[in-house]
């Protein structure tokens, strides 16, 4: 027992014990943490809400949320550049660095869990992110992740000179969830950026937003097959029959992608414009990589492949012009004082909210039918999706109220039937002289 207890006390003896100057540095690291975090809040406070109005007016939307997430992400993020910047000032001891370390794992993985929420991420994700960073950050203040990896690496099989380990899948997950992540964060920044250029219309930030995209996914790949050291070289022998079957497979949903990409480059078709295309009719809602959204008065949306637009005759309505003219056919009787009939079809579709006044609606008298004066609206409208048949209702029945106000007849198809004689009924002596008598039994 007692040589037990002497060589616990001779092992304590090689222990090194903190210093008076180790404490007097994690007092001072425990100082500057504080002041960090305390400039961290202040300076959020300060301008956390000029960011907040930045970033509404490039995303478009408010939300008390994004406010607050900004708030807490510039609070961090200072806070942890502060204390970076200690840090390395100076070559700090042991209690120190734990002090700093400590804070500086905190702060960005509250950061990056932050970021990530932010752009409309899962949760889950933003957690596992951040995590993770507290993780790797901690791991590399106090003697690296080499003995992680390590153990890691031992976990696996080797097949050829390939090495399949945990440490392999884990990389694997990480590299792929981190450049996930960065890809939508570079996304959406740049689709803001886009969107809120006051240089470009409607049809070029959409493209822009297009090519951006595609340009963040290829990077991203590259990237990523750096990232993970894979040889494409190795797979040489396949690449002709695997892109001769991409090729067969993917035919379609390259053809529309390219079809979608020209649409927008020439403007054919916008995003708003009002198109039919056989029996589609409606308002353009987006374009995407392998359909077109056209949105129908019913509610109903079609999609329809971009390929069809580009081969299909289509009938767009607000091209070059948004102005759409409407015609209104209306029959009046040949008794009507047709001045006035005139005079009261010009007032009707003049009332009509919708209905422009430059260009200037016109009436006309077209001709005279069987039974009606035919008569003709001719007006324009600049909202054609907005509905034709509303607007041709709501004129008409201005021209129902005023004809019955100042007593115009509205005709409809009759026939007047005459009958000159029914059989049996005309000539009736003559009928009753040649009817045979009658003969007694």
């Amino acid at each position: 027992m007692n040589s037990a207890i002497t060589t616990t006390l001779m092992q304590w003896e090689w222990i090194e014990r903190p210093s008076d100057l180790q404490y007097v540095e994690g007092g001072l690291a425990g100082i500057i943490t504080a002041v960090a975090l305390l400039i961290g809040w202040g300076l959020s406070r300060l301008i956390y809400l000029r960011l907040a109005a930045i970033w509404e007016r490039r995303a478009g939307y408010e939300s008390q949320l994004a406010r607050r997430r900004i708030r807490d992400m510039l609070r961090r993020f200072t806070t942890a550049m502060i204390v970076g910047m200690a840090l390395n000032l100076y070559e700090w001891q042991l209690i120190a660095s734990v002090v700093y370390g400590i804070t500086l794992a905190i702060t960005l993985g509250l950061f990056i869990n932050d970021l990530v929420r932010g752009v409309r991420m899962p949760d889950w994700l933003g957690t596992f992110l951040g995590v993770t960073v507290f993780i790797a950050i901690l791991a590399s203040m106090f003697g690296g992740l080499d003995p992680i990896t390590t153990a890691m690496d031992r976990v696996g099989f080797n097949i050829g000179a390939r090495r399949f380990s945990l440490l392999w899948a884990v990389t694997i997950v990480l590299t792929v969830l981190v450049l996930y992540t960065a890809a939508r964060v570079v996304t959406r920044m740049m689709g803001h950026v886009i969107t809120s250029s006051d240089g470009l219309d409607p049809t070029q930030k959409l493209l822009g937003q297009k090519i951006a995209s595609v340009l963040v996914i290829v990077a991203v790949f590259f990237i990523g097959v750096d990232m993970l050291g894979i040889d494409l070289t190795a797979l040489s022998f396949f690449s002709g029959a695997f892109g001769l079957a991409v090729g067969f497979g993917l035919q379609k949903t390259i053809g529309n992608l390219f079809a979608g990409i020209i649409l927008l480059l020439d403007r054919s078709i916008k995003p708003g414009d009002v198109i039919a295309v056989q029996d589609s009719f409606g308002w353009v809602n987006k374009i995407g990589v392998r359909a077109v959204s056209v949105i129908t008065r019913d509610g109903k949306e079609h999609l329809i492949p971009n390929e069809d637009l580009m081969t299909t005759a289509v009938e767009n309505w607000s091209y070059s012009d948004r102005n759409v003219r409407m015609r209104i056919p209306v029959g009046v009787a040949y008794t009507s004082d047709m001045q006035k009939v005139q005079r009261l079809l010009y007032q009707a579709v003049d009332e009509s909210p919708r209905v422009l006044k430059k260009p200037e609606p016109k009436v006309w008298m077209t001709d005279f039918g069987d039974n009606s004066v035919n008569w003709e609206i001719r007006a324009w409208i600049s909202d054609p999706e907005g509905g034709m048949g509303n607007i041709r209702g709501d004129v008409l029945m201005r021209v129902w109220n005023l004809f019955k106000e100042n007593d115009i007849e509205i005709p409809f198809p009759q026939r007047d039937i005459y009958i000159k004689e029914l059989p049996g009924m005309g000539g009736g002596e003559k009928d009753r002289a040649q009817t045979p008598p009658a003969i007694d039994e």
